[in-house]
């Protein structure tokens, strides 16, 4: 196999303190990343549902110092940071230290979000049981903050310091979910994803001229610690196609599309099924 040509690369990693972030950390760390891992810790309240696993409650209130270890152990550099990636003065401060500690970011993977199933029609619980809520401005703004916002803000400080140091090398991947097409039952995070989704979408055609690619991986069902036996099986009897993927199933796919061998692969939108 080619050498993927990610060695001593620097990348952002978010919601990187369980799931599909940790496993994307550590797939890049173990091909040379450097990586800046950053998390927000979230109390088992948060989920807003008693559907859940505790096990899952318990990664997502824990820091990611776990990962961090694993890639040390390994061999890899890795540093981890909590961030609210609301506070619009985070990014900023993220690529800060990036360059303190590692160098310039030249990998950025969009990955936290925020979840709360909202819906325009009356309903109590979705199809896995967890409770909905009326779409609503709280709604809208704790998910568009997270998913939406703070991606293109990311973007943006991503794309502000590669131009001025005219560099030539960079990969933005973003992880979607559902798509443009609506998210029923789901609407405000659908809605926000898809927005993500158009802001990489727009950094690929603005940023190809400085050798920055820039693609949304869409991944199916994920085994992050949320999926109870029935949910699994509600999952699975959705007919050809309708699996559960592991973190990191996930995690491999976004080590391809950093790699030199994805460097004519930009604009995308990859669905994994």
């Amino acid at each position: 196999m080619r050498d993927p040509g990610l060695t001593a690369r620097v990348a952002l990693v978010t919601g990187a303190n369980h799931g599909i972030g940790a496993a994307i950390s550590r797939e890049l760390a173990g091909h040379g990343v450097r990586v800046v891992a950053t998390y927000l810790r979230m109390s088992p309240t948060d989920l807003d549902s008693e559907q859940y696993p505790a096990a899952y409650g318990e990664a997502r209130g824990a820091a990611a110092d776990v990962v961090v270890t694993d890639v040390e152990t390994r061999g890899g550099k890795a540093i981890a940071v909590e961030a609210d990636l609301r506070d619009p003065e985070v990014p900023a401060r993220l690529f800060d230290l990036a360059e303190k500690e590692f160098g310039p970011v030249e990998i950025l993977v969009n990955n936290a979000s925020a979840w709360k199933a909202d819906t325009f029609v009356p309903q109590e619980t979705d199809r896995f049981g967890r409770p909905h809520s009326a779409v609503s401005q709280r709604t809208h703004d704790f998910l568009f903050g997270v998913d939406a916002r703070a991606s293109a803000m990311l973007i943006a400080e991503f794309a502000e310091r590669h131009t001025a140091r005219a560099a030539t090398w960079g990969r933005i991947v973003g992880i979607g979910s559902g798509g443009a097409g609506g998210f029923p039952g789901e609407v405000s995070y659908g809605a926000a994803k898809a927005a993500m989704q158009s802001y990489t979408l727009s950094a690929a055609q603005e940023l190809w001229p400085y050798g920055v690619t820039a693609n949304v991986v869409l991944p199916p069902a994920v085994d992050t610690g949320w999926i109870s036996a029935e949910t699994r099986a509600a999952i699975e009897a959705g007919g050809p196609g309708s699996r559960v993927a592991s973190p990191e199933d996930i995690a491999e796919v976004v080590c391809l599309l950093a790699s030199d061998q994805a460097r004519f692969i930009t604009g995308q939108v990859i669905p994994i099924r």
